[in-house]
């Protein structure tokens, strides 16, 4: 695989006129980090999630479980499938979780009213949430399986670019990444919209403000 990729690498070299690696990295001229305020970067990160037709809710870190259990209600969730590791703080009042530990099979998942996660960053530029299986997310099944999603972002996690978030996730590529960029939806032949087909067809996001990058 490095033979052949060194192989195309140097025909484009030669048809360019670069001599070097060096020389060809060096024609990147697109933006790697983003010069906005913390402010702007939360802000065009709720906008892209909500132009995937997601919910979107800011919220202090204290006012977080009533906040769920509010959404709880409103979707008629009663349970909740969770990563074992999420925190006792989290979790919403009145609501009935299960966390993953053991391993819940797939037909309790199926089963559940949703699942609640944290994740490993976000990317406001395309509004995008990132999991890669590490702290209070869980494995793949638990934001795939369930029908709805509620996903929470703490602000700091906000990254503006997409670059930004593929440099810090460089140490991850032994594991499986999920990008989600709102509930899971895909189009038939004749485009109209199908949700709920690869993962949930509801996704629920609580942005926690606080410490800012």
């Amino acid at each position: 695989m490095n033979e052949a990729k060194e192989a195309i690498l140097a025909r484009i070299r030669q048809a360019t006129g670069q001599t070097s690696e060096g020389d060809l990295a060096g024609q990147r001229t697109y933006h790697t980090t983003s010069s906005d305020l913390s402010e702007i970067i939360l802000d065009v990160f709720a906008e892209r999630v909500l132009e995937y037709q997601a919910a979107l809710t800011r919220i202090d870190a204290q006012q977080l479980p009533a906040s769920i259990a509010t959404a709880c209600t409103e979707r008629g969730v009663k349970r909740l499938v969770i990563p074992a590791d999420i925190p006792d703080a989290w979790l919403p009042p009145g609501i009935e979780v299960m966390r993953d530990e053991p391993p819940l099979s797939y037909a309790d998942l199926d089963a559940s009213d949703g699942a609640l996660s944290g994740c490993r960053l976000a990317i406001a530029q395309t509004g995008t949430i990132v999991l890669d299986g590490g702290a209070r997310q869980g494995r793949r099944a638990l934001s795939l399986i369930p029908d709805l999603h509620f996903c929470i972002v703490e602000e700091g996690q906000i990254v503006g670019l997409v670059p930004e978030a593929i440099s810090q996730l460089a140490g991850y590529r032994s594991q499986p990444i999920t990008f989600i960029s709102g509930p899971s939806a895909t189009s038939d032949i004749e485009l109209n919209r199908v949700e709920g087909v690869h993962g949930p067809r509801t996704l629920h996001v609580f942005v926690v403000l606080g410490e800012r990058r």
